[in-house]
């Protein structure tokens, strides 16, 4: 059986890495930060007091990080090392294609694999395992990694080569970001008209309209309680790296500056459809 390494223990990466070790797969952790650490604490998991001891001792590593400065600070450390041929590395982060990319070619040339497989999906879909995850990379690596996939995500797609996961989730969180602003002013437009706001979404969600993304919003619109499932800093930094890979349509500069201007007024570590105080209070 092969041994699995995970790097990376935020929001996303804990229920994840979780998921594995309820499969029964022997797993070794790290995160910068050691706090993270502590639910893996008194089980079956190993934790790694750094990356070199967690790539020393595993086949397949995955890592989950927040953005292109943490994957590059984690990756220079491990191309750094003199033994990593044979070992498949598997990047679900969210980050620049080029950066993935290069990671690609920079492992090859020592002779390790790699695929980026980001994920669409939250934190509730990540503890129940029902990711959608979009793979880029040779089917060969693809296949070694998919008994891992199957515990982390509900749907794998291969859609390419290297890159071409990152592309692809580029594009899903762009239109996330155009729902998650409409969905906001909708609400908005109909509450200046003096309907309520569970009627309106519950019509929604009830329509053609409606989708997992509507319904998953809804508590916290209803509520108006913001703990972050998927952060607004996030989609901003996705916007923005989709901006990079060349998005440029009729919508793209009033997403990006509604997004923007959201984060610079402090509503970063807020869920993403906190969109709706921002736009409420300008």
């Amino acid at each position: 059986m092969k041994h699995i390494g995970w790097i990376g223990l935020g929001n996303m990466g804990t229920p994840m890495a979780s998921n594995l070790s309820k499969a029964g797969f022997p797993l070794t952790v790290f995160n910068r930060s050691i706090e993270k650490a502590k639910p893996f604490e008194n089980t079956n998991v190993t934790i790694a007091q750094n990356v070199t001891e967690l790539v020393t001792q595993s086949d397949i590593i995955f890592t989950m990080l927040s953005n292109d400065e943490a994957v590059t600070m984690v990756y220079d450390e491990i191309l750094g090392m003199e033994a990593i041929e044979g070992k498949l590395f598997i990047d679900m982060s969210t980050i620049s294609e080029q950066l993935s990319v290069n990671i690609a070619q920079k492992l090859k040339q020592k002779n390790a694999s790699f695929l980026d497989a980001p994920v669409a999906g939250s934190t509730q879909p990540a503890a129940n395992g029902a990711l959608t995850i979009m793979v880029g990379g040779d089917a060969t690596d693809l296949s070694l990694a998919l008994p891992y996939f199957e515990k982390l995500g509900k749907f794998i797609k291969h859609v390419g080569p290297n890159g071409k996961g990152i592309a692809t989730k580029l594009s899903v969180n762009y239109y996330l970001s155009i729902l998650y602003l409409g969905l906001a002013e909708t609400v908005l437009f109909a509450e200046n008209n003096g309907i309520h706001r569970s009627d309106l979404l519950e019509i929604i969600n009830e329509s053609a309209c409606g989708s997992g993304a509507t319904k998953v919003k809804t508590p916290l619109l209803i509520n108006d309680d913001y703990q972050p499932a998927f952060a607004l800093s996030l989609m901003q930094k996705d916007i923005m790296l989709a901006q990079k890979n060349g998005v440029n349509f009729p919508l793209t500069d009033a997403v990006i500056e509604t997004y923007s201007g959201a984060l610079q007024s402090g509503m970063g570590n807020q869920d993403v459809i906190s969109i709706i105080n921002y736009l409420q209070e300008k």
